[in-house]
């Protein structure tokens, strides 16, 4: 086991679920190489958990401290590190690593939800009590994409992070794609199988990648977390004709986590995307995530694996376990909070791109111009247009003097324009009559 037992490193871990039990599956399976590479052991010397009988995978936890209450756990084991995997971005998580933090206790979490909304004051709390707060599981589960922004880049000035980073709702994309099947019957499937939760409004909703953007862009732009200034839409309206057309015209559509420095303040968005066919993004598929960051040296460095599971993201655990028996330690966002500059919003309106146009458009003479006048008038270029003999699906259910008169698909792809053109534009349409329902817009993203 390396060095005496005196000096080992003793870990209280609140949270046995599948990664708590995969964190100790780890540090038993390797506890020999951790040692090798650390310099000492480490060990679980303490426990918390809802159940005392639940089965954790064959391990034996009688000789470990048991806590009720992972909040005393933290006030009272005799332990260097506490590893906080119960989740929540308050209640007991909050409070156990809190009091671990003002105890001058390293903390190791995988709570993504903990530090979008209150990492910046934990952080600080580490800092004024010496210890190390690390959160790589946080983010794209198995993915070292904290490690590598925090520390392999801290060189470069970052001009744009983006990815994936919700494998539910990469799942279910990939699977409408390839099999043809619609968004309500590839969920029931994901629930089944264990992807996505009974409720999947977080994931499906777009708000677990919100969770992981703000804390990216706190990393990638030396700035304050801000969880309430991401843009959120979900994947709840996209429909399989969406991801058809969009394959025809040469792009897929994924759910983006997107976060750019505008210099005019920083934008933060996750909402479904088309990317182009052959892009490295595009190619990933079913429950895999991927972050790229491009930055001024190192240009575009791009990181893909698995985002969730026991083992991904319990090897995310340890790997920040493994930091603090070596001694490594950094400010938790990168730089002492201190030096964070204050987050300044760049207005959704305003960004820049292409844009995915689909609507049900009146099939009478007239209507094709006047769609292509409203857009004209907004300044906005029309790249590609697709018009079919068969009604798309709708995104809203139509009037009752609407349902006998004849429509057909009108899909268009636009020349990068401002959003609030396209936004004026679409509202126009809309207001004027020229289509049934409401049109659906999808952001492009082609990554120049």
């Amino acid at each position: 086991m390396g060095k005496s037992s005196e000096n080992r490193l003793k870990i209280a871990l609140a949270g046995l679920g599948t990664v708590g039990v995969g964190v100790l599956d780890l540090l038993r399976d390797n506890a020999d190489l951790l040692a090798r590479r650390c310099g000492r052991g480490i060990e679980v010397v303490a426990v918390s958990a809802r159940s005392r009988n639940k089965p954790r995978g064959g391990h034996d936890l009688s000789a470990l401290q048991w806590f009720d209450d992972p909040v005393a756990m933290a006030r009272e084991a005799d332990i260097d590190v506490l590893v906080e995997l119960i989740g929540g971005e308050d209640g007991p998580a909050r409070a156990a690593v809190e009091a671990a933090l003002q105890r001058g206790v390293h903390v190791v979490t995988a709570n993504k939800a903990l530090l979008a909304h209150h990492g910046v004051a934990l952080a600080r709390l580490a800092e004024a009590n010496g210890v190390a707060l690390n959160f790589e599981a946080a983010v794209a589960g198995g993915i070292p994409i904290v490690k590598m922004m925090r520390e392999s880049i801290a060189g470069n000035t970052v001009k744009r992070v983006y990815g994936i980073l919700n494998g539910t709702c990469n799942y279910i994309l990939t699977k409408m794609e390839e099999e043809g099947r619609e968004f309500g019957d590839v969920l029931k499937e994901a629930q089944e199988l264990g992807y996505a939760e009974a409720d999947p409004t977080f994931d499906i909703g777009g708000w677990d990648a919100a969770h992981k953007l703000a804390i990216l862009t706190a990393l990638a732009f030396g700035c304050e977390i801000a969880m309430d200034d991401v843009y959120v839409e979900g994947i709840e309206n996209v429909t399989l004709d969406d991801i058809r057309y969009a394959r025809g015209l040469g792009y897929r559509i994924k759910l983006l986590a997107v976060a750019v420095d505008t210099g005019e303040g920083v934008e933060q968005r996750v909402h479904p995307t088309l990317v182009p066919v052959g892009s490295p993004i595009a190619e990933v598929n079913g429950v895999f995530n991927a972050v790229e960051v491009r930055g001024d040296f190192v240009d575009d460095v791009m990181l893909e694996g698995r985002g969730a599971g026991a083992h991904p993201t319990a090897s995310s655990v340890v790997a920040d376990i493994a930091d603090i028996a070596r001694g490594v330690r950094v400010p938790p966002l990168g730089l002492p909070v201190e030096r964070l500059r204050p987050y300044e919003r760049a207005r959704m309106r305003a960004h820049h791109g292409g844009y995915y146009v689909a609507m049900n458009l009146w099939d009478k003479p007239g209507e094709v111009a006047a769609i292509a006048q409203a857009f004209a008038d907004e300044g906005i270029s029309i790249e590609s247009i697709v018009q079919k003999g068969e009604s798309i699906t709708r995104s809203v259910p139509l009037r009752e003097h609407e349902r006998e008169q004849p429509t057909a698909p009108f899909i268009l792809i636009t020349h990068d324009t401002q959003e609030g053109a396209m936004r004026a534009a679409l509202a126009r349409i809309e207001a004027e009559g020229h289509c049934a329902g409401s049109p659906r817009m999808i952001r492009i993203e082609r990554f120049r």
